[in-house]
This record gives C-alpha cells, sequence and structure tokens, in this order.
C-alpha cells in the first residue's frame, strides 16, 4: 500500500486548505485511515480518523469544528478539510492506513502505512 497525500501550503490565519491522500496498492475501503500532524519539535499527534462506513469519527479537541474528515472509498481518497486554520496548526501532516477495521484510530500504533507527509504553514 503506498500513500500520496498532497494539499499542504502556505495559508493565513483563518484560512482554508484541504488535504488529500490517495491510496494505491491493496483496496483499502474496510480499514480505518486518519490524520496526524508533527510540528518542529513535537512528537506525532493525532488528528483525526474515519471508519469505513463514517459511523466512527473522531478529532483532537483542537481541531473540532474546524477540520471535516471524509473519504472516498470508491476512490481510495481519504480527505481533510480545514478550516478557520490558526499558526499552531503549522505542522507536517501525515495520512495513515490500518490492516485493521476495530483498532483505535486515535493511536499511532494502530496504523501500518504511511504518507510522505505534505507541510501546512499558517502565517498569523
Amino acid at each position: 500500500v503506498q500513500l500520496q497525500a498532497s494539499g499542504g501550503g502556505l495559508v493565513q490565519a483563518g484560512g482554508s486548505l484541504r488535504l488529500s491522500c490517495a491510496a494505491s496498492g491493496r483496496t483499502l475501503a474496510s480499514n480505518i485511515m486518519g490524520w496526524f500532524r508533527q510540528a518542529p519539535g513535537k512528537e506525532r499527534e493525532f488528528v483525526a480518523t474515519m471508519s469505513w462506513s463514517g459511523s466512527r469519527i473522531a478529532y483532537v479537541d483542537s481541531v473540532k469544528g474546524r477540520f471535516t474528515i471524509s473519504r472516498d472509498n470508491a476512490k481510495n481518497t481519504l480527505y481533510l478539510q480545514m478550516n478557520s486554520l490558526k499558526p499552531e496548526d503549522t505542522a507536517v501532516y501525515y495520512c495513515a492506513v490500518s490492516r485493521s477495521a476495530i483498532v483505535p484510530g486515535n493511536q499511532i500504533e494502530s496504523y501500518n502505512y504511511w504518507g510522505q507527509g505534505t507541510l501546512v504553514t499558517v502565517s498569523s
């Protein structure tokens, strides 16, 4: 499985970006997918996760109400719509896929495949 993340860039505070993560290889329609981010000098942290059916969606508290995770299983693509961006959202964003459909989606250890990361920079 290969994951290709895109959509990062430089944006002013209050702006929006939409990240995409295209998966190739095995079909991932039944797996948990998620987004994580890593700011300079910090550990990678959970941002959002989504189950195959969309019945299980979770966000880190700091992005609730601003970010929306979605997926198109037919296209094997995961999205992260980011609105009202803040300077503290600046980080490299990684998409990830688990081999399982039942693991906790907010834990790094749950994921088996990772994209290369896309940089999001929010200026104040």
